[in-house]
């Protein structure tokens, strides 16, 4: 009875996962088998693996798995069917990723895995779209490369300020919704993110919002205040950018050594850390984190099933970290950039790019997204006077240093 014999092994081994940390998870022999063993029972087979616990999104009555696949980065079926085996099942894309890739390839699992579509969540995004012909062009594009009738969550892409949602925008909603390509709406972002969330909360009308939201945020009194009011009026809530990553090169410090060294001693990493902090507020449903490889997904599937909270003590060593280390990381408040800068108003969107270029290794991406901004604010970044929005800047930030960084890896 060895594959029983098997099973209760990996329970055991389960259960018993903080002692061996976190990271031992990618011992499991299924994770690196895109097919069981054809001798074995069919239901043992669809029995292998334990699947990451859910949550509900919002007042949507929908549960979706706390872990959730980013698939910005995504090209090939076998992080795809991974993800499936283990549960995460909420797929994040968007009509931009890739060029069009991702969506593809979610398209690709789905006609091959036609039965499977109802165990799936997945989410899509207008990306660039000005008005609502944008928007209806582009998720027609976008369900005929995923070859399905319908998305489960449909967003407007990085929404900057809550006056981008009106009321032509409502209607084409409630029609969308009305002939079935869409089960439910709302927005993602990363700038401006407090006024966005606080604005939201007092609309009918939004379903779900993916934020910007780890460590460090929790720490923004402003930010905690419009968490709040979209979780009271229902609104579902995902985090995006859980790791809170920084903005320029990082540089291994006293203070990276610290915390490093705290989460290895408690048996999981800095990045599980990070991850677990953000679910350990209950709030929101779900931390969707772009993951391209393998010993990526199951690092994270680990924190995710590991049942131990993060101490009163480890919650400590995270905010004095956040702390320490402000100056790196660009908050996002781009309101503050733009009315110091009138002539410039893509400092957070560089500091984002730079961000993807330094602690992401989206190296040519960042270039890209980069090339994008005008020519002549691009020529004039060296120029500018960046004085007034260093001073109002919460978090302390070099700017004109990260620019002139922009310039030197971007350009």
């Amino acid at each position: 009875m060895k594959v029983k014999r098997d099973l209760l092994d990996r329970r055991k081994f389960l259960k018993n996962i903080g002692a061996a940390g976190l990271t031992s998870l990618l011992a499991l022999p299924e994770v690196k088998a895109e097919t069981p063993d054809a001798n074995a029972p069919a239901k043992t087979a669809e029995a292998k693996l334990p699947q990451v616990p859910k949550r509900q999104l919002g007042r949507t009555g929908v549960k979706i798995p706390i872990l959730s696949l980013g698939a910005n980065r995504l090209d090939d079926q076998i992080m795809l069917r991974n993800c499936f085996k283990w549960g995460v099942t909420y797929w994040d894309t968007s009509h931009s990723y890739m060029g069009g890739n991702s969506e593809l390839e979610i398209g690709r699992f789905v006609s091959k895995n036609q039965k499977q579509r109802g165990k799936l969540f997945i989410v899509s995004k207008a990306s660039g779209a000005q008005n609502e012909k944008d928007v209806e062009e582009r998720l027609q594009t976008s369900l005929e490369r995923m070859n399905t009738d319908f998305i489960d969550l449909y967003f407007v892409h990085g929404l900057e300020e809550p006056e981008q949602l009106t009321t032509k925008l409502k209607q084409w909603v409630k029609q969308a919704k009305k002939r079935g390509v869409i089960r439910f709406f709302g927005f993602s972002t990363h700038k401006n993110m407090a006024d966005n969330l606080a604005g939201a909360a007092k609309l009918d009308w939004i379903d779900a919002i993916m934020t910007t939201y780890n460590f460090r945020l929790m720490q923004d009194k402003k930010m905690q205040k419009a968490v709040q009011a979209c979780y009271d009026s229902g609104i579902g809530l995902v985090a995006m950018k859980t790791l809170g990553l920084r903005t320029g090169i990082s540089i291994e410090t006293d203070e990276d050594k610290k915390i490093t060294g705290h989460f290895i001693e408690q048996g999981f990493t800095e990045t599980q850390a990070a991850i677990k902090a953000v679910l350990a507020d209950e709030r929101f449903s779900s931390a969707c984190v772009g993951m391209r490889s393998i010993t990526e997904l199951t690092s994270n599937i680990a924190a995710a099933l590991d049942k131990r909270k993060l101490s009163n003590r480890d919650s400590k060593a995270l905010a004095e970290y956040a702390g320490a280390t402000c100056s790196g990381y660009c908050a996002g408040c781009a309101h503050i950039c733009n009315s110091a800068l009138p002539d410039n108003s893509y400092v957070s969107d560089i500091m984002r790019y730079l961000m993807y270029y330094n602690s992401y290794g989206r190296r040519q991406e960042a270039k890209k997204l980069f090339a994008q901004i005008p020519q002549d604010v691009r020529k004039r970044l060296l120029r500018i006077d960046y004085s007034a929005a260093e001073a109002h800047c919460p978090q302390r930030l070099p700017i004109r240093k990260l620019m002139a960084e922009a310039v030197r890896s971007l350009a």
